[in-house]
């Protein structure tokens, strides 16, 4: 199977690199691997330097983790990270952000520090919740900002509960796409939730060895997934309280091993099943939006499989914005997790919605 450009983005480099990076020594390839399996570890320290501390809230009966940096003269944001990873995703950008905001970052349900609550894991479930922390904790309208189905929740709020909401980011979010039938041609439907699916329906009980040997990403290294699968086994027997981390990929891609540790893969199945989208009407939401949105579209493509690589595809976008003209479309040159790899550029779209 050919590596698409968008997969190569996502994993640092194609599959024919694997073998070529075992065969390469020397000092540069050391500060690559070092900053691979650090680079998050280094940021969540200057997160803590910057004054973010953790906190647990009850909202409508159920746990909710978050953390929040020292109060600022700007207004409070709001972030709501992405499926199978936590608040510290954000990590690389959150100290440079409370210099203009008063920052909040939220663990959704089923993931990090807050419950795990399977009769909640639905977009307006969260939706209602997060109204709720909005006015209980925050107790003021906020820029809100979700990754990926975070900007799922993010559009919700901005539809659902406009009083709230004073401007809009939806970084890379996959609306329409994790509606059924779609979803079945989605990389998210055939990588992660059909993985949870088949977990949940297994008798296997190890959750962070099965998720780690069933990654669809593993297909793209050709004969060199065996090898990768049985070190990440071995490594997890021998460590299995810490997560499965590869020198060779991406500093995001090993952060998400380490939350994949709590993840709980129910919310995972409800993409699976098409239950998070029920009682959430992409195309009503998006009409309802009042405030200023940016939807940050990124990287794309379809594999010769028909899967779509990415969140969503143009057509999506501009559909998008068709809805709503309060809707402005940034395209960025970058993989879906635009914050983590592409800081710089996130944090100027964001600090731009400080003038409204």
């Amino acid at each position: 199977m050919p590596t698409s450009s968008v997969v190569k983005r996502r994993i640092g480099y194609g599959a024919a690199a694997v073998a070529g990076v075992f065969a390469v020594a020397g000092a540069t390839v050391g500060m690559w691997a070092i900053r691979n399996l650090k680079a998050h570890v280094l940021a969540q320290r200057r997160t803590r330097a910057a004054g973010f501390r953790e906190y647990s809230v009850e909202v409508n009966g159920t746990r909710l983790n978050y953390a929040s940096g020292p109060k600022s003269s700007g207004p409070p944001l709001l972030l709501i990270h992405g499926q199978g990873v936590d608040w510290r995703s954000y990590a690389p950008v959150l100290p440079a952000l409370v210099h203009d905001f008063s920052v909040f970052a939220v663990d959704v349900h089923g993931h990090g520090d807050s419950a795990r609550a399977p009769e909640k894991y639905s977009a307006a479930a969260i939706g209602h919740d997060l109204a709720t922390f909005i006015e209980s904790v925050i107790g003021q309208p906020v820029v809100v900002s979700g990754h990926s189905s975070g900007g799922q929740l993010a559009a919700w709020l901005a539809g659902h509960r406009p009083d709230l909401i004073s401007a809009v980011v939806l970084e890379d979010p996959p609306l329409f796409t994790t509606l059924l039938p779609r979803a079945k041609q989605t990389w998210n439907w055939v990588d992660l939730a059909m993985t949870c699916h088949d977990f949940l329906e297994s008798e296997e009980t190890d959750w962070a060895a099965y998720s780690f040997a069933h990654q669809r990403l593993w297909t793209f290294f050709g004969e060199g997934r065996k090898r990768i699968i049985r070190s990440g086994l071995r490594q997890h027997a021998k460590h299995p309280n810490r997560p499965i981390t590869m020198f060779f990929m991406p500093s995001g891609w090993n952060d998400m091993q380490r939350s994949l540790l709590t993840y709980d893969p129910r919310f995972g199945d409800a993409f699976f099943t098409g239950s998070w989208d029920e009682g959430f009407d992409h195309e009503d939401t998006l009409r309802s939006i009042t405030a200023p949105t940016t939807l940050i579209h990124a990287d794309w493509e379809y594999g010769s499989d028909g899967i779509l690589q990415g969140a969503i595809d143009d057509v999506d976008a501009q559909q998008i914005t068709s809805l709503n003209e309060n809707i402005e479309l940034i395209r960025v040159e970058s993989g879906h997790n635009v914050h983590g790899e592409i800081p710089d550029r996130f944090i100027e779209i964001l600090r731009a919605q400080r003038r409204f």
